[in-house]
């Protein structure tokens, strides 16, 4: 069954992040021969349009402008609004990120679309689309089935194969002008503070290393940023280790806080209280290091150390300068 299938772009500082490509993955599977369309919306975002017919969009349309330059919901949802005035997608994916939770459920009501968020997987089952969430903290998964579109879907980073490129095709540019009305405009961001430290994005990082109250102050953070740079990744944080102002919350991982799925994550100090885990379960491999043998956090580890993390991190992060030759 042929299907127009949108992938609202992801962007962070004039960058793609790789949930977009992980959505055109997605995206070319569900389409089965029908339509592939990407959304760029933002200012100077247009450059950003030429790679993606590569990683398999037909259509790129590009809404750039300076009153876009900031996230505006008002503003952005006039623009995919008039979209989809020109065109009725099947599908329309967000990331599951700030932009897209905010987004994804104001435009399902716009265009009277169902609408389900975090979805982990999509499937194919006698023709119709079934999407996987997680639900109670990560403890079970739902399958939704929509009886009729449009779909409007967040996608988790880090869960659907990603488009790797070589569709071999330009895709072809199309520039959405979109006149914003005053109401479009109430909010305007004069200013955007960035707290936590340059570095891979959490959200979508291969290797986390995340610290609770075990680091017992902001300075016993610095071991855990030293053990991330030389592993390519970002450094998280319990809700515990935010509240006790060790850190940003920007940096919190658990139920009230960011969700995560990297390929390795490595908590210290970390008792693994449910609010956390809930975020970090889904990790496909995890390391805890705790001084307590019977932190509950070891037994959802696939591999756990019994010590000190002030000694440990410290050797685990010369190990790998010398594997890794950083």
């Amino acid at each position: 069954m042929a299907r127009n299938v949108w992938v609202v772009a992801d962007i962070r500082q004039q960058k793609l992040r790789q949930v977009t490509f992980d959505m055109l993955g997605a995206a070319q599977r569900m389409a089965e021969g029908g339509r592939v369309t990407a959304m760029l919306i933002g200012h100077g975002v247009a450059e950003l349009a030429a790679g993606l017919g590569d990683h398999g969009a037909d259509e790129v349309w590009v809404a750039d402008a300076p009153q876009l330059a900031s996230f505006v919901p008002r503003a952005y949802l006039r623009v995919l609004a008039e979209a989809a005035s020109r065109q009725t997608p099947d599908v329309v994916l967000f990331a599951h990120s700030a932009v897209g939770k905010s987004l994804a459920p104001a435009f399902a009501v716009r265009i009277g679309a169902g609408q389900v968020s975090d979805v982990t997987s999509i499937d194919t089952e006698d023709g119709r689309l079934v999407f996987t969430r997680p639900i109670y903290a990560g403890k079970a998964l739902t399958k939704v089935v929509f009886i009729r579109g449009p779909m409007v879907v967040t996608v988790r980073p880090n869960n659907l194969p990603a488009s790797t490129g070589g569709a071999g095709k330009p895709g072809r540019i199309v520039p959405l002008a979109v006149p914003l009305q005053p109401d479009d405009l109430v909010t305007l961001v004069q200013e955007v503070v960035q707290k936590t430290r340059a570095g891979a994005d959490l959200t979508e990082a291969r290797v986390i290393v995340s610290g609770g109250r075990g680091v017992q102050s902001a300075e016993g953070f610095q071991p855990l940023y030293e053990l991330a740079e030389v592993l390519g990744g970002a450094v998280g944080a319990s809700r515990g280790a935010c509240d006790a102002g060790y850190c940003d919350y920007a940096l919190q991982i658990g139920q009230t806080g960011k969700t995560v799925t990297p390929d390795l994550y490595i908590a210290c100090g970390i008792s693994g209280a449910i609010q956390h885990i809930a975020g970090m379960s889904g990790s496909k491999v995890i390391v805890a290091i705790n001084k307590d043998p019977e932190a509950p956090i070891f037994q959802i580890a696939d591999y756990g150390i019994v010590g000190d993390l002030f000694e440990v991190v410290p050797r685990l992060t010369q190990a790998f300068r010398q594997v890794l030759g950083r």
